[in-house]
């Protein structure tokens, strides 16, 4: 019989309450367990003491008799000391994903084509300039439209 020491899930709907127990590891998640040994409450602060209660003594019997611990227990075990650190190699954490590199490229290429084409961009001012100098033409029509509208 396999054992593991896991996370139960109770609480209600998104407000989670893990206990940590020794079960066999055919039962459901939330099924059938031998013994609880702790709780988790995610919902409070990482600085909170009550985050993570455990037994232990329990907790060091079921490892003595061979009880694996999931993932997530393990590591609450190596904050608490019980159990020495374990080396986690996951060398694709820090890369980004496909969208995010074709995104990279494409940033890339527009910053690389203005600055190719720097002539062009010290002409284009020039011909922005001639619509400003006709936009002041027009303001005084706009101006004078209220100002007979006021007067009616």
């Amino acid at each position: 019989m396999a054992m593991k020491i896991r996370l139960a899930r109770g609480g209600s709907k998104k407000r989670p309450h893990y206990s940590i127990v020794a079960a066999d590891s055919r039962m459901p998640r939330d099924g059938r367990f031998i013994e609880k040994l702790g709780t988790y409450n995610p919902l409070l602060p990482k600085d909170s003491e009550d985050r993570v209660k455990m037994d232990v003594e329990k907790v060091q019997a079921w490892l003595d008799k061979g009880a694996q611990p999931s993932d997530r227990v393990s590591r609450f075990l190596e904050a608490a000391g019980v159990v020495e650190k374990k080396e986690r190699n996951n060398p694709k954490k820090a890369e980004p994903g496909q969208k995010a590199k074709d995104r990279a490229e494409e940033k890339a290429a527009k910053a690389a084509a203005p600055a190719e084409e720097a002539p062009v961009a010290e002409e284009a001012p020039a011909v922005e300039e001639a619509p400003a100098e006709e936009a002041p033409a027009e303001e005084p029509v706009t101006e004078d439209a209220p100002a007979e509208d006021a007067e009616k």
